[in-house]
């Protein structure tokens, strides 16, 4: 692979999480704190108007609006349909034919600490996130079945990089300890990017823990597709831990417990995810792989 020519971080492609905001805001004040000497870096609010009002999006999910054949349909009229497209022309690297590394900055409303979540399993990003989980051992790194071409995600638009996440944090609240952690990761990041460039990445000694994602969960409804249970107390909060068969999933507002009937452990993460309620996400399991980049 050739030299990496340009990074992006982008913040606010939901408009209520703030911590991805004010870094892209910080980082245009101070520019000193993400340049570097190989590359150039540039930061994107990706959603502005939802921004200013402090709202996810305006129209549309603009993190789900980056498929090949959307990008490519001027029937699609939404304000995040034409932001995508705009979002498109500035970062897509099919565009520039050159290395770009995209950083997509999101928090979540559930209990998963730091997650790297791999746009793509491109030997670059395995060693990246290989070695930024050996500098941050709490670093969960997740990564997606679903192809690049194929994914709605703006991490999608290039192959290298991904989405940095961040929780438990409220939308439209900051948490300075996250906000500071989340700093430290991405100058991390372009320190690796930096030496990447030089010849001198890092290598990490130890195998990568990847958690593999499998498939959402709902929530149990009724025939009129009202919720019938919540997360259960066992189970809330317990993003990354181990979910066997016959676990306490769901609780109903009867105080019935719903238990777990998969037959093998998996990993459940974005546990009660506030804006996954109108998609219909209660969770998403994953499973949990041991990789050797020797």
């Amino acid at each position: 692979m050739n030299q990496i020519k340009r990074v992006a971080i982008v913040g606010g492609t939901h408009g209520n999480e703030l911590t991805g905001i004010y870094l892209v805001k910080k980082f245009d004040r101070a520019p000193e704190l993400i340049g570097r000497s190989t590359f150039e870096t540039i930061t994107l609010l990706a959603n502005p108007k939802a921004c200013e009002i402090g709202t996810r999006y305006i129209d549309i999910d603009l993190n789900r609006c980056f498929r090949k054949q959307d990008l490519e349909n001027p029937h699609l009229s939404s304000y995040e349909a034409q932001r995508a497209k705009e979002i498109y022309r500035i970062l897509s690297s099919k565009n520039t034919h050159q290395p770009n590394v995209i950083i997509d900055l999101h928090s979540t409303t559930s209990n998963m600490g730091l997650t790297f979540i791999l746009a793509s399993q491109h030997p670059f990003n395995l060693k990246l996130a290989a070695y930024l989980t050996s500098v941050y051992p709490h670093l969960k790194v997740l990564a997606s079945t679903t192809k690049n071409h194929d994914s709605p995600l703006l991490r999608s638009l290039s192959e290298l990089g991904g989405t940095l996440e961040v929780g438990a944090v409220p939308q439209s609240v900051l948490d300075a300890s996250l906000f500071q952690q989340t700093e430290q990761i991405v100058g991390t990041i372009l320190d690796c990017v930096e030496a990447y460039n030089q010849g001198i990445m890092p290598a990490a000694k130890n195998p990568l823990t990847i958690y593999q994602s499998i498939r959402a969960i709902d929530y149990p409804r009724n025939e009129n597709r009202e919720i019938e249970a919540m997360i259960h107390p066992h189970l809330q909060s317990r993003d990354y831990q181990a979910l066997n068969p016959g676990d306490p999933m769901f609780l109903t507002f009867d105080d019935e417990s719903v238990l777990y009937e998969g037959k093998s452990t998996v990993y459940p993460i974005f546990i009660n995810e506030a804006a996954y309620y109108e998609k219909g996400i209660a969770m998403c399991f994953t499973q949990k792989l041991i990789v050797s980049l020797e």
